[in-house]
């Protein structure tokens, strides 16, 4: 069943890049709410939990120090069919292939520095959201 919530993070090198404002202004423009929001940064340990699902995966270690370098902004947003239309938004995780007009398009440098994180069911938007705010932090 689909629900009207997705999670995403601006990753560090959009943040550090300066692409906070406009990445935001692009989620909004594209019809999501914004329901939460924080600046954060992920401990080493924190970024192996999230990405627990790729430990086995070749990238697993650059992705958990790339996520772990500096700081991100979680969020969680709301529209209907909010998971495959934020996955549109962003475009293909490599950006020389992604959509024009779409945030990874925009503020990606490479397949690994992709500006953006968005949540791939809606299953994970759930656990992602959970995992990032505490249930008063939920609106």
């Amino acid at each position: 069943m689909a629900t009207n919530r997705t999670f995403t993070m601006i990753k560090p090198d959009a943040v550090a890049n300066g692409h906070i404002g406009n990445i935001l202004a692009m989620i909004t423009n594209g019809g999501f709410k914004i329901v939460s929001l924080k600046l954060t940064q992920l401990t080493v340990a924190d970024a192996q939990a999230f990405y627990a699902v790729h430990s086995a995966r070749p990238f697993y270690g650059e992705l958990v120090e790339f996520m772990s370098r500096g700081p991100i902004v979680a969020a969680i947003l709301e529209k209907e069919n909010a998971v495959e239309d934020f996955r549109t938004l962003i475009g293909a995780t490599n950006p020389a292939e992604a959509a024009e007009g779409t945030i990874r398009k925009a503020y990606a440098t490479s397949i690994g520095e992709n500006a953006v994180h968005g949540s791939d069911s809606d299953e994970n938007a759930a656990i992602e959201s959970a995992f990032h705010f505490a249930g008063r932090e939920q609106f």
